[in-house]
């Protein structure tokens, strides 16, 4: 059976520096889902034209337009790259220029061509669930995005906030801590399963 073996990770991309090469519809949509979840991403766009919703968006975010053909001096102080032209050859000009300098690097439509894969995100106040495929099929992590959406309770929030000044009043090492939080949380989860067995 096939594994997943990617490593998932939650960036800060407020703290750092985003290039995306291309300006039409796959552009936009790269844009759309990163400021979804990062809305104060910093972020380059480099394409010789824009469709106006993503100036429009450009426009209410950190976003630097620049209306030009891609070169890789555009890489210069770059820590991650998402090429989506309708190119194919710029697109993987833009990997291999990527991965002489060791900058992540993601080729829309082409998983040979990525270090990393824009998966499915649910968001609910602190709580980030992200949902992978191993590139295989998005249409997959978008039903399971939809699906966790309705499960996880909207008040998932009050939890973590209350969970976060319960840790706070503890006392001992990291790992008394956690299983101070471990033995929380089990008894919140057997709470519910009773309730749910009550009914």
């Amino acid at each position: 059976m096939e594994k997943n073996e990617l490593y998932p990770i939650f960036l800060k991309v407020s703290n750092l520096q985003v290039l995306i090469v291309g300006g039409g519809n796959v552009g936009l949509e790269k844009l759309t889902f990163l400021l979804k979840s990062s809305p104060n991403a910093q972020v380059q766009m480099v394409a010789p034209e824009f469709l106006p919703e993503t100036l429009d968006l450009a426009q209410k975010h950190s976003v630097e337009i620049t209306r030009a053909e891609y070169n890789a001096d555009f890489l210069d102080g770059k820590h991650m790259v998402v090429a989506c032209t309708d190119k194919v050859e710029v697109n993987e000009q833009v990997y291999h220029d990527c991965r002489e300098r060791s900058i992540l690097v993601n080729v829309a439509d082409n998983p040979p061509y990525c270090d990393f894969y824009m998966g499915g995100i649910v968001t609910k106040g602190n709580v980030k669930v992200a949902i992978s495929t191993n590139g295989k099929s998005p249409t997959t992590a978008k039903r399971l995005r939809q699906f966790f959406e309705d499960v996880l309770p909207e008040n998932i929030d009050d939890l973590v906030k209350n969970l976060n000044s319960y840790r706070d009043t503890l006392k001992g090492n990291f790992e008394e801590k956690v299983e101070a939080l471990n033995e929380f949380t089990k008894g919140l989860l057997d709470s519910k399963e009773k309730g749910e067995n009550s009914k």
